[in-house]
């Protein structure tokens, strides 16, 4: 009787035994209150705008699915995908430069992303874009010899060229230390693993170093991707008729500049809303081991706690 008391006692140390079953969270009504006035204080601040006739939304609504419209977010689109794709693989090659043993590579590949990260996009397009005031004429020579075939440099560097140029080289400064920061988050036992068994350094990198880091470098890689149809807004500075220069191009007519600047900001919101939803997706997939780690380790932690 007495052992069975003495089982039935509270821990020592004086606290209370509760039964964790029947446990729940208390109500707070000061959260409740905090959201009911931040929800009354974005309905009411929707409610002005929404019946603010400055806003111009019957010409909102009158341009949204406008062919000119339409056109140049077709462009941004193309802008970004090229310029996003052009960027990473730049940025995978620098960011191996980088790491590499090699001090000639290590100094490019630091001079690279020390001067595309350190000037500002704008100015890198203006330069692109007026690359023929410096170099009239492109040409592949002989170091020192003779030159064996050269074209005007207007022919080459067009509006759509400067602006994939400027867009991919300053793109692949960002993710060359982005992926750089995937590549060292891997434990370098893994490489060495993959060495002992007789792989190269390339296929260990592909098949090995490559997959695990992703999961640190899908995340910035999706704010990159983010920022990137936001940048290509910059275009527009030289004729290049991306979503803004369209919407610019319509109120430089109609002089109805806020409707059309809202045509522009509503476009860019869906797209990036967009591109959000599908970053959680890429996110949890390549969570998806963590998960699973978590879900194995908590049975295991709750056994050992039990024969405590």
């Amino acid at each position: 009787m007495s052992d069975r008391t003495a089982s039935n006692a509270p821990p020592s140390g004086g606290a209370d035994f509760r039964d964790v079953a029947t446990a729940h969270t208390p109500f707070r009504t000061g959260r409740l209150v905090l959201w009911l006035v931040i929800i009354l204080v974005v309905a009411d601040f929707a409610w002005i705008v929404a019946n603010n006739e400055n806003f111009g939304w019957p010409v909102v609504a009158h341009y949204f699915f406008d062919p000119v419209v339409m056109s140049g977010l077709t462009v941004s689109l193309g802008l970004t995908v090229v310029g996003m794709l052009l960027g990473i693989a730049f940025g995978l090659i620098i960011a191996i430069a980088r790491m590499s043993n090699d001090r000639l590579a290590r100094s490019f590949a630091s001079l690279f992303i020390w001067f595309f990260r350190g000037t500002p996009l704008l100015v890198q397009l203006i330069f692109w874009y007026n690359m023929s005031t410096l170099f009239p004429q492109l040409s592949i020579a002989i170091p020192f010899g003779p030159t064996l075939v050269s074209w005007e440099t207007n022919s080459v560097i067009t509006p759509m060229t400067a602006a994939i140029v400027g867009l991919a080289l300053n793109e692949a400064a960002y993710m060359a230390e982005i992926i750089r920061g995937g590549l060292l988050s891997v434990d370098r036992g893994q490489s060495e693993t993959a060495e002992a068994f007789g792989m190269t350094r390339a296929r260990a990198l592909w098949r090995i170093i490559i997959p695990q880091a992703m999961r640190s470098i899908v995340p910035p890689t999706g704010n990159q991707l983010i920022s990137m149809i936001k940048a290509t807004s910059l275009v527009s500075v030289i004729a290049m008729a991306d979503l803004l220069y369209s919407v610019q191009s319509i109120y430089n007519r109609t002089f109805e500049i806020i409707p059309m600047l809202l045509v522009a900001v509503i476009w860019y919101l869906m797209i990036t809303t967009v591109l959000n939803i599908g970053q959680s997706y890429i996110e949890a997939y390549y969570g998806r081991s963590d998960r699973r780690n978590a879900t194995v380790a908590k049975p295991a932690a709750v056994t050992e706690e039990a024969s405590h």
